[in-house]
């Protein structure tokens, strides 16, 4: 027996997750990717979402901080599904298990989009679904996940969406990645509403970047080298030019530059500018000073060669930044409806808590607040 998604009002299926929740799992990344979808539903007065939360066997899995989550169902119950996100946490290569690399793979015979948060990545590694793909996850396992599986290809983004797969670092960054997704399903204003609700003033797009602490990029090797890059931080509104800089820690210009590139593989007047410029976009979406205060506090002494140096390095100039047209991608054709996953060991079908959270939503003042465009 398959669980039959019910149809929306406004006749279109709704999107069904499933969430596979390994032992040790961090609750804010696996709250930050359901809640956005709960708010979808509530705002549009229609169930746009649905999801299921999952383990192995369908017992209690414990969070990193020790509380405890019952899932919805095991892996042995047939879903209809649209997409799998895996949720990792602490020690990926331990929690996972033989039981949820095979689940996995034969979801994938069924099924085409997969997810991650955190460190779930690694399950989808190993289960051979991210060759070839852009994949995020926490900064803590990025070098050894690449190290196990060299044919992914990480990046240092708070998430990343590359065609089908859609992976999250951690902590609230599934949160921008899900609203990212409601922006394409639905229109941006239906997401920009749902940050709204949750006190989330900026929606952090798919180019930026986490901040990867520089000691655990270079270990305990570099002093040198960690004590220019504070030297760079702490000085962005008056930079320091690179010969002073390479004079501070007794190194001539060609060895702070061969430094920089053995290291950081980019030239430290490139990395120089970088810091700047996400100083800038820090400003600029979290502060009220004008694009020319923000040039000057950021060290650019004209706005033309701030905008043109910002918008070289984000793709998008600084006036369009700070009106927010970056968060979202334009709207895409709705997925197609699930295929049924085929499975004859069928247990009794779970009940799915999205619409017994939108009946308890109807109350609320901003139910149904937002209409869905019909192309949605």
């Amino acid at each position: 027996m398959t669980v039959k998604p019910s149809a929306t009002p406004s006749g279109a299926a709704p999107q069904t997750i499933g969430f596979l929740l390994l032992d040790n799992f961090t609750l804010i990344s696996l709250a930050s990717a359901i809640e956005p979808l709960r708010m979808a539903n509530q705002l549009s007065g229609q169930e746009l979402y649905r999801w299921f939360t999952l383990s192995l066997d369908g017992s209690a899995v414990q969070a990193s901080d020790g509380l405890t989550v019952t899932p919805d169902t095991s892996t042995t119950v047939p879903l209809s599904l649209d997409m799998v996100v895996v949720c990792g946490g602490i020690a990926p290569t331990q929690t996972v298990a033989n039981g949820h690399i095979s689940w996995l793979r034969a979801q994938s015979r069924h099924l085409r989009r997969f997810g991650s948060v955190c460190t779930g990545a690694w399950a989808l590694a190993r289960a051979g679904l991210l060759d070839g793909y852009e994949v995020s996850t926490h900064w803590e396992c990025q070098a050894a996940l690449q190290e196990a599986y060299p044919g992914i290809h990480l990046t240092s983004k708070l998430f990343a969406i590359d065609r089908d797969r859609c992976t999250a670092s951690g902590g609230t960054a599934p949160m921008d990645m899900v609203l990212t997704m409601i922006g394409r399903d639905h229109g941006r204003e239906l997401a920009a509403g749902i940050s709204d609700m949750f006190i989330y003033d900026r929606v952090r797009g798919e180019q930026d970047q986490q901040r990867v602490p520089l000691k655990h990029v270079l270990g305990t090797t570099q002093p040198r080298l960690q004590e220019i890059v504070a030297l760079m931080e702490n000085n962005l509104e008056e930079p320091i030019d690179l010969d002073e800089l390479a004079s501070y820690v007794n190194l001539s210009r060609r060895q702070l530059e061969r430094l920089f590139q053995r290291n950081l593989h980019c030239s430290p007047s490139r990395y120089y500018m970088r810091l700047r410029l996400n100083r800038a976009r820090q400003l600029l979406k979290q502060t009220s000073l004008s694009i020319i205060d923000i040039a000057a506090a950021c060290g650019f002494v004209s706005t033309p060669h701030f905008s043109k140096c910002y918008r070289e390095c984000f793709g998008i100039p600084p006036r369009e930044e700070r009106l927010g047209w970056s968060g979202f991608s334009p709207v895409v054709a709705p997925n197609p409806a699930p295929t049924p996953l085929l499975d004859s060991g069928a247990a009794l079908e779970p009940v799915s808590r999205a619409m017994a959270a939108l009946d308890r939503a109807r109350g609320e003042p901003t139910y149904g607040s937002f209409r869905i465009s019909p192309h949605s």
